[in-house]
Order: C-alpha cells, then sequence, then structure tokens
C-alpha cells in the first residue's frame, strides 16, 4: 500500500536529470489506471419493474467473480494515482433472515498489483513497502454489517457499512467500509471505500523532494458477486 513509493524509486529524479524531462515525471509520477465501476450511475429498471427480491432468491453463498478488483488510492502533490489489485478471490453468505449469521472475506494477491508503471510496481511490491516476495496475499474479512436492508428491490442501489479486519502485510487493522450494493438479474454488485495510513501497516510515508505525498490511503473496492 504504497502507492508513494511508486515515485521514489521509479527513479523520477534520475531520469528527469538524464534529459527524460516533464514527460519522464509525468509517466513515473501520474496516474495511468482508473477506477472501473460496476454499480450503474442510475438505478437499473428491471422488466418487471424494481419488485422486492424474495429473500430465498439471495440466500446463500456468493462468490466473487474474475472481474471483481481492489484499488488502492494515494494522493499526491501532482495528482492521485490509483494502483488496480486483479486478483481477488473470497465469498459472501447471505441470509438476510439472521444478519448475525452472514459471513464475508475476500483475498488479493498483492503480486496482481498494477499502475500502469512496471519500475513503480516492482518497488511498491519490494520489501520497504508491501513485501510480497514474503506475505503475497492481503485480505478482509466482516465482522458485523450495519444498516443491510432486509428487503432488497432488484436493481435498486442500497447503502451499509461492513466493519471487519483487513490484514496487509501480515499486520491486522479494524477497518470500516461505506459500501453501496446492488442486486440486478442473479448479481450482486458492490462498491465500497474506507482509507488506512501508511504507518498503521508499517510503512513509512514514501515523502520525497520530487513530491508530497498525503499519508492517507483510500481502499477502494469494486466487486461483483454470482452463486
Amino acid at each position: 500500500m504504497k502507492p508513494r513509493t511508486v515515485f521514489i524509486a521509479a527513479g523520477i529524479g534520475i531520469l528527469v536529470l538524464a534529459g527524460g524531462g516533464y514527460g519522464a515525471y509525468d509517466y513515473f509520477a501520474g496516474n495511468h489506471v482508473e477506477v472501473k465501476d460496476v454499480i450503474a450511475k442510475e438505478a437499473v429498471a428491471a422488466p418487471s419493474g424494481n419488485q422486492p427480491v424474495e429473500a430465498k432468491q439471495v440466500a446463500g453463498t456468493w462468490v466473487i467473480q474474475p472481474e471483481s478488483k481492489v484499488y488502492f488510492s494515494v494522493t499526491t502533490s501532482k495528482e492521485t494515482v490509483n494502483i488496480e489489485g486483479g486478483a481477488v478471490q473470497g465469498n459472501w453468505i447471505i441470509d438476510l433472515a439472521n444478519p448475525s449469521a452472514m459471513k464475508a472475506e475476500a483475498t488479493v494477491d498483492m503480486n496482481s498489483l498494477n499502475s500502469g508503471n512496471p519500475q513503480r510496481d516492482g518497488h511498491i511490491k519490494g520489501a520497504d513497502y508491501l513485501n510480497t516476495a514474503g506475505v503475497p496475499v492481503s485480505s478482509f474479512k466482516v465482522k458485523s454489517f450495519d444498516n443491510l436492508p432486509k428487503e432488497w428491490k432488484e436493481g435498486t442501489k442500497f447503502p451499509f457499512t461492513m466493519n471487519g479486519t483487513l490484514t496487509v502485510r501480515g499486520i491486522s487493522k479494524d477497518v470500516t467500509f461505506q459500501v453501496e450494493g446492488q442486486y440486478s438479474q442473479n448479481t450482486i454488485s458492490l462498491e465500497g471505500s474506507t482509507v488506512v495510513t501508511f504507518d498503521q501497516f508499517g510503512m513509512k510515508n514514501p515523502h520525497t523532494v520530487t513530491l508530497d505525498t498525503q499519508n492517507d490511503v483510500k481502499v477502494q473496492l469494486r466487486l461483483v458477486l454470482k452463486k
């Protein structure tokens, strides 16, 4: 989660001095990844209208699909840089009649992280930051759900929160994700975010002479689940 590192080890200074100028600086320090939403901005109207979904339709185990992503975003003095994690796995056990019985967990292979700059990615994954060679997997396990509606409607978005434990570099911290969900055509789509800091997971802020970086790291979920 040391997106800042990306800029430092990217060799910004070296390339600029070598004559790369602003073009090199922009490539190594800039953002090359856009966060892709999985929920339409407007509610999706079902053929029969946004009818209530029967509890039995959503009850059971839902599996995170391959198109799901996790993003780590860091804002610098230049812009916000997004790093995409594409190897996401996990599931959500749903029981609307008994919310306390519901469970959810997910993992992401940190070696899959991609910022659109291979050199930056290598620095982020190094021992000083994410240490993916020693701890390749990060995880999130839900402890409880708040404000999850007991009745869902086809194509209608609903906000809720997920409280749980985020583990990165083998260090675990309790966090809360603010989430928006949607059930549509037998698919559950989830978009959520939380904010952590570098030091919470044993990393130093990669501030440099060239770039000033905020200490916050925004973790964003873009998950698609199916039975």
